[in-house]
Order: structure tokens, then sequence, then C-alpha cells
């Protein structure tokens, strides 16, 4: 049975003048955003990593390839410009957004993200999903709404003044990500369509609008928990003028990602692209923090045909680097993330397919390959 928490939308919370966030909301003091690190203006944003997607699909273009390797070897993010989306489509669809959440609640509950049974279903209007009175929960609602394949889309989700702007939207977001992939490909010196060959034709791709109400006490709670993405790259629409997203820089400490301009977007990778490049590039950890202001972003999350073996990729595996992870379905993994999340944890780690060097020598020698010794002590990080 759904648990009762589950209709209760922060919206609705906040607009009640209350003076701090019920407890519910609120984290054990040791992970509070400014009771750990905090978000820090560091020097790096100086040089926050930025990749021209128009000069990125000219194959000649050898430099612009490598500040897209170097921005996912270090950040695992980056500033997308020359995408080629007009500015009035970008604000069009933020406005849209913001315009869906102050709407009456009795309007947004037409598209609610519960079952006539009264369960929770991952599409729709509402807040993510609670398992537990213990859960902490994270100060948002959200609108998931399922885009690609376009016969997947379930329009009863899909909010009228939304409908054309996102599917205008989708179109241009989907350019990116296709991309991002070949160069992604060319930077690890395999041929264009190496990854969009394992995603396949008909690759998903959902789409999330998250509204973040103004918190009375932001230092008490989350936004959104840290998370990695379930996808292979993730575009991301942010507010235009409130920031609040950070990333885990060396898993040590959490940096701000600076409010982009209007027409900039951000591309974060996935943990099913970790998983099919054998960790050359890693899905990062990051989270978003409340304010006193209110704020809204619209995520793209693309993934692979859902009957795909998600594994890596074995023009990436070899005796100086085994396999990191072992083999599962797409769909399989994109079920266990919803697991992962409520619980703050990583899908890869939830669902235990990361490989221990015996099981890498184990594997290799299976496939004919020579491990070095050195390869097969402990486990892979």
């Amino acid at each position: 049975m759904v648990h009762e928490a589950q209709g209760q939308m922060v919206q609705e919370v906040a607009a009640g003048g209350l003076p701090a966030p019920p407890s519910r909301y609120v984290l054990r003091e040791e992970h509070r955003p400014t009771t750990t690190t905090g978000g820090t203006a560091a020097p790096e944003l100086l040089a926050f990593p930025t990749v021209d997607v128009k000069r990125l699909g000219e194959p000649g273009d050898v430099e612009e390839t490598g500040k897209l390797r170097a921005a996912l070897e270090s950040w695992g993010l980056f500033k997308v410009t020359g995408h080629g989306m007009p500015t009035a489509l970008l604000d069009g669809i933020r406005d849209a957004g913001m315009e869906f959440f102050h709407l009456p609640p009795e309007e947004k509950l037409r598209h609610a993200n519960l079952t006539e049974d009264g369960e929770f279903q991952p599409e729709g209007y509402g807040i993510d999903r609670v398992d537990t009175d213990e859960q902490v929960l994270d100060w948002c609602d959200r609108l998931y709404l399922t885009v690609q394949p376009e016969s997947a889309r379930r329009t009863q989700f899909w909010p009228a003044a939304l409908a054309p702007l996102l599917h205008e939207y989708a179109q241009g977001s989907e350019r990116v990500a296709r991309c991002v992939l070949r160069g992604m490909a060319r930077a690890l010196g395999l041929g264009d369509q190496f990854f969009l060959d394992l995603v396949g034709e008909r690759g998903g791709a959902d789409a999330r609008f998250t509204y973040y109400p103004p918190c009375p006490r932001p230092d008490l709670v989350y936004g959104l928990k840290p998370h990695t993405d379930n996808s292979v790259v993730t575009v991301l629409l942010l507010d235009r003028d409130v920031g609040g997203l950070q990333v885990l820089l060396g898993g040590e400490r959490w940096v701000d990602v600076p409010v982009l301009g209007s027409d900039e977007l951000l591309v974060v990778v996935g943990e099913e692209m970790e998983i099919m490049s054998n960790a050359a590039f890693r899905a990062p950890t990051h989270r978003v923090v409340a304010s006193g202001r209110e704020r809204m972003s619209l995520v793209l999350f693309y993934q692979p045909e859902p009957h795909r073996d998600l594994e890596p990729a074995e023009e990436l595996v070899g005796g100086d680097r085994p396999a990191r992870y072992r083999t599962l379905k797409a769909k399989a993994f994109a079920d266990g993330f919803w697991d992962a999340f409520a619980l703050g944890e990583r899908t890869i780690d939830f669902l235990n397919i990361k490989v221990g060097r015996q099981q890498q020598q184990e594997l290799q020698e299976a496939a004919g390959v020579s491990v070095p010794c050195d390869h097969v002590r402990g486990v892979v990080n």
C-alpha cells in the first residue's frame, strides 16, 4: 500500500508559512549541507568546462573532442553551447513548467503519479517514492514524463500547455545527446556510432520537471538528495536565476555548479555510460540544495533500449583494464534505480554489479585473455 506521505506535496507544505520544515524533511545534523563541506565557490569555477556541440559535431575538431574528454574525466559534467535551440524555446519551456506548478492543486492532480488503486508509479505529478516512516523527504515536487519512444508517451500525464513545447525541446535535446555520444566515442578512439549503436535506435528518454519551493530553513534539508543519474547521458535545462545544483568533486567536497546563461545547457554522465565505458567515464554524484527562492529545472535522461545487455563494451576491456561490472539487462537496471534512489544509493552499488578482482580474472581467463597477477588483488573501487 502507498505510504501516507506520498500525497503530501512540498509546495503545499511551503505555503503553510511554517518557521521551519516539518521533521520528515529535516536531515540529521551530519548530513546537512552547511554542516558537511557546503557548496564552495571554488577556483575551478573560473574554468568550468564548456563544450561547443556545434564544433563537437565536426569529426575533425580534435580540440573540442579533447575539451570534452577533459571535462568528462575531471567533472563528469559540462556546460553546452552551440546547440542551435532558440532562446525563445528554452525560455518558453521554463515558463510553461513554472506555470504548471503554479496551477491550482486540483488541476495538477489530474496528472498525479498514483494509480487508480492509489499506488505510486514513476510517471506523473507528485513527489518521489516514499517507502518508510524513517525516509527523509526531499524539498521538491516533480512532473515525470516518458518522452521517447513517442509510442510510449502516456498523454494523460502531459499538461496541454507543456506538450508542444516539450516535444520540440526534446527533439533539440536529443540532438545534443547524440552529438555528445558521438564525441565520447571519438574521445576513446572508437567510431562515432559506437555508443549510439549500443544504445539502439529506440532508446528511451524521460523528462523530469522539478520544482523547489522557497524553504524557510534551507540549511536543514536537501532540495534533492545526493545521487547519480539513471542514464547514458542526462541533458539539463537549469533555472535562469537561482542556483542550487552541486557536484561532489574528487569524492571530497561539494562545489556549486554556476547559474548558466539562459541559452546554455548542462550535460551529465549517467551510470549506464559508466558501465558501458568500463569506467572510462564515471557518473558524478550531485545534489540540489534548497534556498529561500523558488527554483525549477527540466532534465532529460537518455537510456538504452530496455532489452539491451548493459555491460562494459568488449573494445574497452583488456588485460590492462579488466571488466569492472557484470552484465544485466538495461530494463533491470532502470527498474532497480527507483529502489536505489529511495535509499540514497547508487544503482550500481544497490544492484551489486561491481566485479571483484577475482571475478575479473575468471572472466578474462574464460575469454582467453592473460591477466597480470597484480590485477587480481582486492576489489575495484
